[in-house]
This record gives structure tokens, C-alpha cells and sequence, in this order.
């Protein structure tokens, strides 16, 4: 089995995800940085960078996989499916600005998935869309709205705050409540 398909331990598998964390973590702010930049970002030297990843398109492919797999971990840790609905997305919202990163890696620019085999339409058992569908029936969330809308929303404002803490104009700690708050109650004036 390849050490793609098998987590590594030890050194070799920190590297390999201090790697793979840098490197979506500088594509997300910038999709042309150099794989001189990744290293430095992972605190590798370029000889050990090639040594994981041959190629900018081998590591921009492990990095989709590993950010899809990170996502999927924090939303799995948010327990969304306990708890009421209203709490459940408050800590969705929280488990999913903790991997802001991955999220602007992976949408932040339409390429990146090109060609991908991600396909969003194949996972009936979406655990997000579970979530906003049992908030539609208990009446939390707009059932007027689609599941996949809501879903999209919500994405695009964590997305949204993560960009404008990278940009200064937000604070770090402020992105949960921000995206929280517009979530919950739009854009009205209280």
C-alpha cells in the first residue's frame, strides 16, 4: 500500500502533514507560490519536499486529498449531529474556521478541483446537509430555502471571514461570531 493510502507515523508522517498543511495553507493565499515556498512554509528543504512529493501536481493532488480528509475529521470531532440544531451549527461553524486553510485551499480558486474526482453530488450521507435538513424540520432553519443553499451560505461566510482575518480587517477570534451572527439573523438591524 502507498503512503497515500496509509497514515504514517513517526517523523516521516509529520513531515509529510506539516507539508501538506503548509502547502495548502500558502496555495490558499496565493495559487502561483512556488514549491520553494511550500518547503519553506513546512520548514523542509526543497530536496525533502521532492522527496514526499515529486511535483507541483503530486503535491497539489495530496494536498486535495489530505484537506478533504482534514475538513471531514473536524466536522466529524463537531458531533453536528447532537444537540439542537442551532448548537450544532455554532459548533460547525467553529470546526470549520479551525480548518479555515483547507476550506481556501480547496475554493478559493475554481482550478484547484478541476479534474479532481471529488464529486459533491456523491456523498448522500453529507453530514452538514443532515444537519441543515434536521434544522429545517424543527423549524430553526428557513425550509423555504434548499438544503444545498444553506450549505453553500454557510461555506461562503466562513470562507469570507477566514479571508478577511488574513486581510487584518477581522480579527482571528472574531470569524466564528461574525459568520455565527450574519448566519443566524442575515443582515437585518436588530
Amino acid at each position: 500500500m502507498s503512503s497515500a493510502t496509509t497514515p504514517e507515523t513517526g517523523a516521516r508522517g509529520r513531515t509529510r502533514r506539516a507539508i501538506l498543511s503548509a502547502a495548502a495553507s500558502v496555495l490558499a493565499r496565493d495559487h502561483y507560490a512556488t514549491l520553494p515556498d511550500i518547503a519553506d512554509a513546512a520548514g523542509v528543504g526543497r530536496t525533502t519536499l521532492h522527496r514526499y512529493f515529486p511535483d507541483r501536481k503530486a503535491l497539489i493532488a495530496a494536498a486535495i486529498d489530505d484537506s478533504v480528509e482534514v475538513i471531514g475529521h473536524s466536522v466529524a470531532e463537531a458531533e453536528i449531529e447532537q444537540g439542537s440544531p442551532a448548537e450544532a451549527m455554532r459548533r460547525l461553524v467553529a470546526a470549520m474556521v479551525a480548518v479555515g486553510d483547507r476550506l481556501m485551499f480547496l475554493f478559493g480558486d475554481p482550478r484547484i478541483l478541476e479534474g479532481h474526482d471529488a464529486d459533491e453530488d456523491a456523498a448522500p450521507d453529507d453530514p452538514v446537509l443532515a444537519l441543515i435538513e434536521r434544522g429545517q424540520a424543527a423549524g430553526v432553519f428557513d425550509p423555504a430555502m434548499s438544503a444545498k443553499w444553506i450549505q453553500h451560505v454557510l461555506w461562503a461566510l466562513v470562507y469570507t471571514g477566514c479571508e478577511e482575518a488574513d486581510k487584518g480587517r477581522l480579527p482571528r477570534h472574531g470569524i466564528v461570531p461574525m459568520v455565527t451572527r450574519t448566519l443566524e439573523n442575515g443582515i437585518h438591524a436588530r
